[in-house]
């Protein structure tokens, strides 16, 4: 901003030759909007500065963040009183940073302190650039809180309802807070936000497979999964096991489990997953359906978007389910 005689198209010159975009500001009522721009470097002339550019300038600073500190460059006249005005403006612009030059200047000197500033002012919007960073990933970690601790719950009240002694509550609980623990150790790990379907289901069955219940043979194509369903996977499939230890075809010495999935179709990608029991006790439909198989169906209908399909078949358990792969998978 410089009023007077030609001083504005020389210095815009000036710049423009140095690889510096300018605008000129080219009167009082054009401060506002040429501040609302967020200039990286302001620089006005000594007779730029009367009281309602003062005033505009300050209300601009007053309203920014904590991080923002724009370098303003004051061309001084050199009959000026310089002590008065660099007090006038360090009171009514703290936020700023002050750059003073006793006119006539040489363009080197003005050149090299502008782009000082302007690399100034580009640290500064680096550290915008963190702290809003640093707010997005905070939300994130609380959502991912919010999100365990529900999980944690639903795990709690599921165990309550069906344990039968304190016993049984207490290692139906540490089995499904490890299949939980292991998913999410699974999700952080990776190196993006997803997690293959076959990681899923190795890392659920693994506590059984340590135990000596290495009966559970899996397999299917690649399918990558977002956070949440992963963990949802988890759960429905520790569900299954749980189970089948206590009364299907993991209850025996030869009884065997079998989980595969699958796609088809292409539009949409139809997955679909079949867990099946074999080896066991024989299988008879029960009275009622307990919370457990309760949160089951629920638990993969949501996932899926369609309801599975429980079969008490006499040769041991079978459940099925078919959804859009969408619904599931993960997108970069």
């Amino acid at each position: 901003m410089a009023p007077y005689r030609r001083d504005a198209e020389f210095l815009q010159k000036l710049f423009a030759e140095n690889e510096i975009d300018v605008e000129v500001c080219a009167d009082a009522g054009n401060i506002v909007e040429c501040l609302a721009d967020s200039p990286g470097v302001l620089v006005l002339t000594h007779e730029a500065l009367t009281p309602s550019v003062i005033a505009y300038v300050a209300s601009h600073l007053v309203s920014q963040p904590a991080w923002f500190e724009m370098p303003i460059v004051v061309l001084l006249h050199r009959t000026s009183d310089d002590a008065r005005l660099k007090a006038e403006l360090a009171s009514a612009w703290p936020q700023a940073r002050h750059l003073y030059y006793q006119r006539p200047v040489t363009p080197v000197e003005l050149i090299s302190g502008v782009q000082s500033a302007m690399l100034s002012r580009i640290r500064q919007r680096d550290v915008r650039d963190h702290i809003a960073l640093e707010v997005e990933l905070r939300r994130e970690l609380n959502h991912r809180v919010k999100n365990i601790l529900a999980s944690v719950t639903s795990i709690l009240e599921l165990t309550y309802r069906s344990a039968d002694n304190l016993s049984e509550f207490a290692n139906d609980l540490r089995g499904r807070l490890m299949a939980l623990s292991n998913v999410h150790s699974a999700v952080f790990e990776a190196a993006d936000e997803a997690v293959s379907f076959e990681q899923i289901v190795n890392l659920t069955f693994e506590p059984y497979r340590i135990a000596g219940q290495g009966r559970i043979s899996v397999g299917g194509p690649v399918v990558m999964l977002s956070r949440g369903a992963g963990t949802t996977l988890a759960l429905c499939l520790h569900e299954l096991a749980t189970n089948a230890i206590k009364y299907g075809g993991l209850s025996t010495g030869a009884g065997t489990v079998s989980f595969t999935w699958s796609l088809s179709g292409t539009d949409p990608v139809e997955l679909a997953a079949v867990w099946q029991e074999a080896g066991g006790p024989a299988v008879t439909v029960p009275s009622r359906a307990g919370y457990g198989t309760r949160y089951l169906k629920s638990a993969l209908a949501s996932l899926f978007g369609a309801k599975p399909v429980l079969t008490y078949d006499a040769s041991g358990l079978r459940c099925e389910v078919t959804g859009r792969v969408s619904r599931l998978a993960w997108n970069a």
